[in-house]
C-alpha cells in the first residue's frame, strides 16, 4: 500500500537565478551537493540518478531557466515515485529566493522512509545553500557517499568527526579529525542534534547524518584533485568504529 507524502522547504542565497539553476538544473551541479550521480537532459526532458549501481529515469514535466524546474521518477512497480518542484525568485538588490517541494509515494516502510527523507532533504538544502554561497560556480571534481551501522546515537561521535562538541552549532570553528585524513580546518556549516552535522572547508563539504531506521552514512564531496581512495577508506574505518 502507498502512502503519499510532501515536504517542502525554502531559503534564500546572494546567488543569483542563473547560479542556482546551474545548481539544480545541470549534472554536474546536482552532483556537488547531493549523493549519487545525476544527468540531466533538458532537449530529451529525461533525469537519470545513479547511486550504489542502481539507475532510476524520470521525466522533466517543466523548464523555464532562472525560474521553474520540475521532474517525476518513474512509478517503481509498486506504485512509489518521487517528484520534486524548484522554483527560484530573484530579490530585490540581489540574491535569490529558492523554494522546493519534494513530494510523491512511499511504499510500506512509509513511515522510516519519511523519516529518513525529512531528515535527510533537511540536510541536503542546507548543502545546496553552502555550495551556492562558498563553491560555485566550481563543481565537485569526486565525492564519496558511505553506510555504516544501524547505531542508537552516534552525534557524540558525528561531532567529534568534526573536532566539535555535542553542542555544535552554525557557524563555529571546526577541524576535521578523522583517522587517516590529514587533519583540515574549517566550519560548521550546519548542525541539527542529534541526526545531522555539517561541515565546510575551503576545497570540501562533509556531511555525517543519522537517518534511515537509524543507519550512519557519511558524505564528501571535494572541489580539488585530490586522491579520495586513502579518504574512502577513512571514513569506511570510521563508520565501521561505530557498530557495536
Amino acid at each position: 500500500m502507498t502512502h503519499p507524502f510532501e515536504l517542502r522547504d525554502e531559503f534564500t542565497v546572494s546567488a543569483t537565478p542563473d547560479e542556482v539553476w546551474e545548481a539544480i538544473a545541470t549534472g554536474p551541479g546536482v552532483d556537488s551537493w547531493l549523493m549519487g550521480r545525476t544527468e540531466i537532459d533538458s532537449a530529451n526532458k529525461t533525469v537519470t540518478f545513479e547511486m550504489f549501481g542502481q539507475v532510476s529515469t524520470g521525466t522533466i514535466s517543466a523548464w523555464e531557466p532562472g525560474h521553474r524546474y520540475a521532474w517525476q521518477s518513474d512509478t517503481d512497480p509498486d506504485g512509489t515515485f518521487t517528484a520534486y518542484e524548484w522554483l527560484i525568485e530573484a530579490q530585490d538588490g540581489g540574491g535569490a529566493a529558492v523554494r522546493v517541494v519534494h513530494s510523491g509515494l512511499l511504499g510500506d516502510d512509509w513511515e522510516a522512509e519519511y523519516n529518513g527523507l525529512t531528515i535527510g532533504d533537511r540536510a541536503h538544502m542546507k548543502k545546496l545553500a553552502a555550495y551556492l554561497e562558498h563553491f560555485a560556480p566550481r563543481t565537485t571534481t569526486d565525492s564519496v557517499f558511505l553506510f555504516g551501522p544501524i547505531t542508537t546515537d552516534s552525534w557524540a561521535a558525528m561531532t567529534a568527526a568534526v573536532g566539535a562538541g555535542a553542542d555544535a552549532a552554525d557557524g563555529q570553528a571546526a577541524r576535521l579529525s578523522v583517522p587517516g585524513i590529514e587533519p583540515v580546518d574549517g566550519t560548521v556549516e550546519f548542525a541539527f542534534s542529534p541526526s545531522t552535522v555539517g561541515m565546510r572547508t575551503d576545497d570540501a563539504m562533509y556531511l555525517l547524518i543519522h537517518g534511515y531506521n537509524g543507519m550512519v552514512a557519511a558524505a564528501a564531496q571535494y572541489f580539488d584533485d585530490r586522491d579520495r581512495s586513502a579518504e574512502t577508506e577513512a571514513w569506511q574505518s570510521w563508520l565501521g568504529s561505530l557498530a557495536g
